[in-house]
Order: structure tokens, then C-alpha cells, then sequence
């Protein structure tokens, strides 16, 4: 096992690559290198940077084996950097400028304050999230871009690890552009779906099921769930939904899904669920960023949700690891 020193130092360090990333990410430099290597002047006018600045992040690049030297001063991508296009199915450039943008790196600098207060130092400054994303209409789009892209696995372990009822009506709560309901009705061709989410996303939807062609089969609700949610679903889908808030405001949000269901439908959940061990666990990070970024936000252990689950009147009964650190809770009707 490393010496603590080394841990430690090597936590110090990773800033530094990080902020190495996040420059590669917003300069797109991987965009600029994908037909081939080139100088470092040249890459430096493409991505209008300064050129010895760009020489000295190149360098810390390359020790991260995201670009590789090609001949003297010049750079090529390495296979490794290839995510970082823009181009590419499996690209995490969105997610890397989304965590490295200002109020981001703000709510994650601030997390000591944010600790020792109690309270969200992001919130303090920028408000709620999403009221600071509606009014960067640029921010929204890179976020919902992020959320995309980050829910990608986790949309394709839950179309392969769960059985839908072959002709039930699955309302996704606060479903955002689609992407989640589309991929479920393409798989279960006699499902329905209903869509809720805040009116200036539902535009979005309509676009989403319309090009994936399944217009007939959907239905778009402009609606707060805290108020209420569409009713007489079979299934009730949260994806991403209740780690953003509190235990009161997840058990109102539960609460009103139970009361809108069918007798026999049933609730899921998909989260990252943490374990109750001390091993390393995406979970664990994901949960300092709810930590620093929402008041009362929260990843949680597979108790905590059942007893979120138990106040609003619904009982656990299964947890489905869907892989890439998701999981998906089902929940019936007590």
C-alpha cells in the first residue's frame, strides 16, 4: 500500500491534471487533433489560446497519456484523449466542461465553507440549480448535454435488466428531454409514456419523441411535482430525481406519485446507491458534488431509501444494479 504521503500528495496533485483536463476539454483541443498531429503554434491559433501557455498544459497532457508527442513541438491525440472529442458516441467532453465550469468549480472550492455552515455556499451565491441553469440559457444546454450523455449506461442497463409490463403506461417524472422514456417505449413496443417536467423543458420532449417517432405513443405534461404528478400510471419513473433534494421534499415527491398511481403500479427509482462500507465508491464523490451544489441534496445507502420509501407509503422490494455505478430501486404500494 502507498505511504500516506503518497495519497495525499497525489490528491494535491490531481488539481493540477484536472485543471489540465478541463483546459483540454474547453479548448477542444481533442476536436483540433483529430485528423492528425500538430504544432503547437498552430494548435495554439486553432484553439485561440496563447502557445506557451498551451506548451506547458500540453506537457501535463501528455503525462497523462491524453496527447502524445509527435516530432519536435508538436502534438498528436493519444487514444485515451479520444473521449474528449466532440464527435464521438461515448464523448465525456460535455461532462468535463460542465464540472469545470465557474459556479461548478466555485461550489466545489467552497466546500469547506459549505461544511462548516451547514449550507450550500452554490446556493448562497447562484441560487438553485436549475433556476441558475434557466437563466444561462448556454449553461442548460451544456448541462442537459452532461445529464445526457451521463445517463446513457444507465438507460441501457435498466432497458436490459427490467422486465416493463408489456402494456403498462410509465410516467417519467421530471424526465427532462426524453431520452430515458424513448429508449424503454423503442424496447416495450406496447408500453405508453407520460412525460412531466417544468413547462420551459417540455418543448424539448415534444422535439425528442417526435424525431424518435413516437408522437402517437406519448403524452407531455407542463406540471411541478411538488404539486402533483400525472395519474393512473402502471410504473413511475425517478432517474436523478430524488439525490437532489432533501428527505421532506423526496417524501413529498414520493407521496404525490403514490397517491396518483394505479393500485398495482409500482415506483423506480434510478440512483446511485451507496454502500455501507468505507470502500471507494462513485457514489461517494457524486455525493460531495450534491453536497456542495444543492441544499439538502444527497446520494444514500439502500436503508436510507427504504425509509424514504416507508414514509410516503411505499415498500422496497428490489435493487437491480444496472452497472457504471447506477442502480435501480422498485418500490410497490404498502
Amino acid at each position: 500500500m502507498p505511504h500516506s504521503d503518497e495519497l495525499l500528495w497525489g490528491a494535491v496533485g490531481d488539481i493540477s491534471r484536472l485543471a489540465a483536463l478541463l483546459t483540454m476539454a474547453e479548448l477542444g483541443v481533442a476536436d483540433h487533433l483529430a485528423d492528425g498531429p500538430l504544432g503547437t503554434a498552430e494548435l495554439a491559433r486553432r484553439c485561440e489560446a496563447d502557445a506557451p501557455a498551451l506548451r506547458r498544459v500540453l506537457r501535463e497532457l501528455a503525462a497523462m497519456d491524453l496527447v502524445r508527442p509527435a516530432g519536435p513541438d508538436a502534438y498528436d491525440l493519444a487514444p485515451r484523449g479520444t473521449a474528449l472529442r466532440s464527435d464521438v458516441p461515448d464523448s465525456v467532453r460535455s461532462s468535463i466542461r460542465m464540472l469545470g465550469e465557474e459556479s461548478f468549480w466555485y461550489a466545489m472550492g467552497l466546500l469547506p465553507a459549505t461544511v462548516r455552515e451547514g449550507s450550500s455556499a452554490f446556493v448562497k451565491r447562484y441560487g438553485h440549480l436549475y433556476d441558475h441553469l434557466g437563466a444561462d440559457p448556454a449553461l442548460s444546454r451544456m448541462f442537459d448535454d452532461y445529464m445526457r450523455r451521463r445517463a446513457l449506461p444507465f438507460t441501457e442497463g435498466l432497458v436490459k435488466a427490467y422486465a416493463f409490463p408489456p402494456e403498462a403506461t410509465m410516467v417519467d417524472v421530471a424526465g427532462g428531454k426524453g431520452h430515458i422514456l424513448a429508449s424503454v417505449l423503442h424496447a416495450n413496443p406496447r408500453m405508453r409514456g407520460v412525460l412531466l417536467d417544468l413547462g420551459h423543458v417540455t418543448a424539448h420532449a415534444e422535439r425528442t419523441f417526435a424525431e424518435e417517432g413516437l408522437t402517437g405513443r406519448t403524452e407531455v405534461v407542463a406540471g411541478d411535482f411538488f404539486t402533483g404528478v400525472p395519474a393512473g400510471g402502471d410504473v413511475y419513473l425517478l432517474a436523478s430525481v430524488l439525490h437532489n433534494w432533501d428527505d421532506d421534499d423526496a417524501v413529498t415527491i414520493l407521496g404525490n406519485i403514490r397517491r396518483a398511481m394505479n393500485p398495482d403500479g409500482r415506483v423506480l427509482v434510478l440512483e446511485v446507491v451507496l454502500p455501507d462500507d468505507a470502500a471507494p465508491h462513485l457514489g461517494k464523490d457524486i455525493d460531495l458534488r450534491m453536497l456542495a451544489i444543492f441544499n439538502g441534496g444527497a446520494e444514500r445507502t439502500r436503508e436510507e431509501y427504504a425509509a424514504l420509501l416507508g414514509r410516503a407509503g411505499l415498500a422496497l422490494s428490489e435493487v437491480v444494479d444496472l452497472g457504471s455505478g447506477a442502480s435501480l430501486i422498485e418500490a410497490l404500494p404498502v
